[in-house]
């Protein structure tokens, strides 16, 4: 077969994959658009930091805005896919051409995943993130040195895109590291200054962000007011105020009794916090309350972060925030990126043509079925050397569940797309399991088959 040929072979089933991940774009005539996207989006052109909204995913927005965003999605897409790929090949699943598009086309209905791939959010990078890191950790001598550079920049910009994804990639890095001191065989030491230099190469990059975009060399800002929107919800605030007003450091006293009991009414709703200054004018007060409600009432506060912890474990639904309703990422596009409003107007979400109750119909089931299935993938592992690997990833996935389960949950409120953007490795690495199984089984039969005919042959 002549090389270009032979190359359009090899390039049929990742592209096919790709495409199926893209359905949901595809479908719409335009990215898919989140309450957030516009506060990313702005980064770059209003060149200020705001919470949660990293500056590094911003200027990735930002350059691919001139051709509708379509090569953010396609690269969000393709990542997707080259991480999938991977995974099967260290895994030594069979890498044939209909296997790649058949797993991604297993696990488009089933989860969240081609809806990741086609919304102009962070989300995508999660589950991603965590898989490239087992890779790059535990199967390091299945990878080239290309491939290993590749994971590692990879890594890097996945943990620079959202504060959350940081946290639960570092979390995994140091189980990693204090596994390998344990056991070598477990996780090879001499691939540990790899995830290292992942995450250490992530914060650089999202200072850099920081740097280019608003001349600070300082990280994505809004911790203590997204956990103070937690802990006001949750009664410690009123408790707090109850306790210490009046007191002449503390605006919020006069407005104890109004307040909202709803975090995403108070933060991104019409309420006082839009009165006293949002983040910026309410920053060292949310500060002082937040410190101050973790040293008086510790034990209220292991009791709700256990709760939201276990609350946003469940909390799994697609398409949180993917609606029509979205005035503020509207209008950031209609202000910075005119060029797009045409078609972003054209698109079936913006005519509220998206429905994702009967899609959370099948979606929730299986990540509930697939996290619950998470122990015994891991028991078969331990009983059985043929799943040793697949033990190991199921492992780092339960990790990264809970991980995210409570850094979500306890600082930013459970919400079903936190859940989401990361539950869907869950049912990839039981799909795994179940392809081994099949496979182990098949070749048993054969065997056992081609032992029967021989013995009948015999005289």
């Amino acid at each position: 077969m002549p090389p270009p040929a032979r190359l359009a072979a090899r390039l049929i089933a990742p592209l096919a994959a790709t495409l199926i991940l893209l359905l949901p774009a595809i479908w719409n005539r335009f990215a898919l658009l989140e309450w957030d996207t516009g506060g990313y989006l702005a980064r770059w052109f209003e060149g200020t930091l705001v919470p949660s909204r990293s500056t590094t995913y911003g200027l990735f927005l930002a350059a691919t805005a001139p051709l509708q965003f379509w090569p953010a999605l396609v690269l969000q897409a393709a990542a997707a896919v080259c991480i999938i790929a991977l995974v099967l090949r260290v895994h030594q699943f069979p890498v044939h051409r209909l296997a790649l598009p058949a797993i991604v086309a297993v696990l488009a209905p089933i989860t969240a995943l081609p809806w990741l791939a086609s919304v102009l959010l962070t989300d995508i990078f999660a589950g991603l993130g965590v898989l490239a890191l087992h890779v790059l950790v535990c199967r390091p001598d299945r990878v080239s040195p290309r491939e290993r550079l590749g994971l590692v920049l990879f890594i890097a910009f996945a943990a620079s895109t959202h504060s959350a994804t940081y946290a639960v990639l570092l979390a995994l890095m140091l189980v990693a590291l204090g596994a390998s001191w344990r056991n070598a065989k477990l996780v090879p030491r001499l691939a540990l200054p790899h995830g290292v230099a992942a995450l250490a190469l992530g914060a650089g990059l999202l200072l850099a962000g920081n740097y280019v975009v608003a001349k600070q060399i300082a990280w994505t800002p809004g911790g203590y007011g997204i956990a103070f929107g937690r802990m006001l919800q949750d009664g410690i605030v009123t408790r707090y105020l109850n306790d210490h007003c009046p007191d002449p450091r503390l605006r919020l006293c006069a407005y104890r009794k109004t307040l909202p009991l709803d975090a995403d009414e108070f933060l991104w709703g019409q309420s006082v916090f839009d009165k006293l200054g949002r983040f910026k004018g309410l920053g060292d007060e949310m500060r002082t309350i937040v410190l101050g409600s973790l040293r008086d009432y510790p034990g209220m506060q292991l009791k709700t972060a256990l709760i939201a912890t276990a609350r946003q474990l469940v909390t799994v639904g697609t398409g949180e925030g993917i609606n029509a309703n979205m005035w503020h990422t509207y209008g950031i596009i209609e202000r910075y990126t005119p060029y797009d409003v045409p078609a972003m107007r054209a698109a079936h979400q913006q005519h509220n043509d998206l429905n994702f109750k009967p899609i959370d119909a099948v979606h929730v089931p299986v990540a509930w079925a697939a996290m619950a299935l998470l122990p015994f993938v891991i028991l078969l592992g331990w009983r059985n050397a043929a799943f040793a690997d697949l033990a190991i990833l199921a492992a780092g996935i339960a990790l990264s569940l809970l991980g995210n389960a409570a850094v979500c949950g306890i600082i930013s409120n459970p919400h079903d797309r936190y859940g989401s953007r990361i539950v869907w490795i869950a049912a990839f690495v039981v799909a795994l399991t179940t392809w081994r199984i099949a496979a182990l089984a098949r070749h048993r039969f054969t065997g056992l088959r081609s032992s029967a005919v021989s013995t009948a042959a015999a005289p």
